[in-house]
């Protein structure tokens, strides 16, 4: 059935186009995200650990806590990337509001989360960065700075993740979507009832008027009794 759109999407059922979709904001922005997080958690598990004395210590002027946040922020952006992209491919087949405005209202949410989850990445892997002393063979450096370099770009990106989800649930939903799939049952009005008999007056039938009218006008004598 041809319906309007919800939240931003187009009419539930329509023919996937390829090209349209990779063409979308929301599509690429998500795809730079999670290029971004994979980039993350594989600078910081490949080389943001220098060997000392026998033991694995942190790049980031041994703090392991700052390796550990940022492989954490990453491997769990990289996850939520892939799934959004699912979502962003299935988002056109929902006909149900409620489950557009869910999904919405999840994207605002988590991308507004990883954004200031990667804020807090950033600042803390630059902050220990910068007290970190020049690993021998300047080891992982490059890796390290990528990591804190993608971990910035990554707080722009979800960032602007979260303001087309804020953008699509100020768009609301399309009446002619909601009064095809989402119309209350309790709002409609009732069934009529059956009409009473009492409604119609009632009218006699055509020749017992006749027999009436005759009756006046031939008014009956006295009765006599017949004689044998």
């Amino acid at each position: 059935m041809d319906v309007g759109g919800a939240y931003g999407g187009g009419k539930a059922g329509a023919a996937f186009d390829p090209i349209t979709f990779v063409q979308r904001p929301q599509v690429i922005l998500r795809g730079v995200c999670l290029f971004s997080s994979l980039i993350v958690y594989s600078c910081i598990s490949g080389k943001g650990y220098i060997e000392k004395d026998g033991k694995d210590v942190c790049l980031y002027n041994g703090d392991a806590s700052a390796c550990s946040y940022g492989k954490i922020v990453g491997f769990l952006g990289l996850v939520g990337s892939i799934g959004f992209l699912v979502g962003e491919y299935l988002f056109e087949q929902m006909s149900s509001v409620k489950t557009r405005k869910h999904y919405v209202l999840g994207d605002l949410g988590f991308s507004s989360f990883w954004a200031f989850l990667y804020f807090i990445a950033f600042c803390w892997l630059s902050s220990a960065w910068n007290k970190t002393e020049e690993p021998e063979n300047h080891y992982g450096t490059t890796s390290a700075q990528f990591a804190i370099l993608l971990s910035f770009c990554s707080i722009v990106t979800w960032a602007g993740c979260s303001w087309f989800a804020y953008q699509r649930f100020k768009q609301g939903v399309d009446p002619a979507f909601a009064s095809t799939f989402e119309a209350d049952p309790s709002g409609g009005q009732g069934y009529s009832s059956y009409p009473d008999g009492t409604d119609a007056a009632y009218q006699d039938p055509p020749f017992a008027q006749q027999q009436q009218q005759y009756q006046q006008q031939r008014p009956m004598g006295d009765f006599q009794a017949p004689t044998y």
